[in-house]
């Protein structure tokens, strides 16, 4: 059995999961179109397709992601589950039907009368990546303001933006890493003096969370189902309340080894991912069994 990590680009996440250890078996970064050329059936794939750095959609790949499926390869995170974990206005739909704390979002586009502005909101792009292009509106006037300039933007042309209710920043997020439905790793991201937005790339820092609140657990677990994903980072905003609000999902999340310090998370999803390949193994070998018996 083959195991296949599906990306468009190299991460180091990507390569912490390839490096670990699982026995007899190893999972192997792949283009879409180089899995194409070796997978087979009963082999195994996990989609970790990203944002495309343009903003405007996502890498290339579903598609092939999709045919490995109709192949008979078992593709884990596929075309549906990174869709839902990546397009923003789709999180929010799916989290929203399944009664999971999620700020109020509304879509935006060129032809549409703007959304009431009721202060303050973030406008962010519908496929968004490390904070990029993400607007906190406290007045009408720059509501608007912005809501000009973004409409300009390649991304916006394409699929609009979000503007989204502000939940009152407390400094920091909770990140937890979730695994076939089971929290793996988990770190606060504190904000950098001054900003809003708790983005690494922003200036914000990690501090490991040994044991994170059992509610926001349950809340990371719930909305990871919702979307089907089987590697996950559900990023979660605390309320002035002390309850927690998912703000956004992302099925080609970086972790690091700061998000277990007490065990190698690459090798407990490595583990995992592989375990959820072998038991798909099995039960369609049982089908296949029972239907030539």
């Amino acid at each position: 059995m083959q195991l296949a990590l599906i990306a468009a680009r190299p991460t180091p996440t990507n390569s912490g999961l390839c490096r670990a250890l699982i026995g007899d078996a190893a999972w192997q970064e792949m283009t879409p179109q180089a899995a194409l050329e070796v997978l087979r059936p009963g082999d195994g794939a996990l989609g970790r397709l990203d944002v495309s750095p343009t903003l405007d959609g996502m890498d290339d790949g579903l598609w092939a992601l999709g045919a490995l499926a109709a192949r008979g390869v078992h593709v884990l995170n596929g075309p549906a589950a990174l869709l839902a974990t990546h397009d923003k206005l789709l999180t929010a739909r799916i989290l929203r039907r399944q009664a999971i704390a999620h700020p109020r979002t509304m879509h935006v586009r060129d032809g549409r009368i703007p959304p009431r502005f009721v202060a303050p909101v973030v406008l962010k792009p519908r496929f968004g990546s490390l904070g990029n292009e993400v607007h906190r509106c406290d007045e009408p006037g720059v509501f608007l303001e912005t809501l000009q300039r973004l409409s300009e933007t390649p991304w916006f042309q394409r699929h609009g933006a979000l503007a989204q209710e502000l939940v009152t920043p407390q400094g920091y997020d909770l990140r937890l890493i979730v695994a076939m439905g089971r929290v793996i790793g988990a770190v606060h991201r504190i904000a950098a003096p001054g900003e809003w937005r708790t983005n690494i790339n922003l200036g914000a820092t990690r501090e490991a969370v040994e044991d994170p609140p059992a509610r926001a657990v349950t809340l990371a677990i719930a909305a990871a189902r919702a979307s089907g994903a089987a590697l996950v980072g559900v990023d979660l905003l605390p309320t002035v309340d002390g309850g927690w609000v998912v703000l956004e999902l992302n099925g080609a999340v970086e972790f690091t080894s700061v998000y277990a310090e007490w065990f190698d998370v690459f090798s407990e999803a490595a583990l995992l991912l592989e375990a959820a390949v072998s038991e798909r193994r099995r039960l369609s070998g049982w089908r296949a069994l029972s239907a030539t018996g």
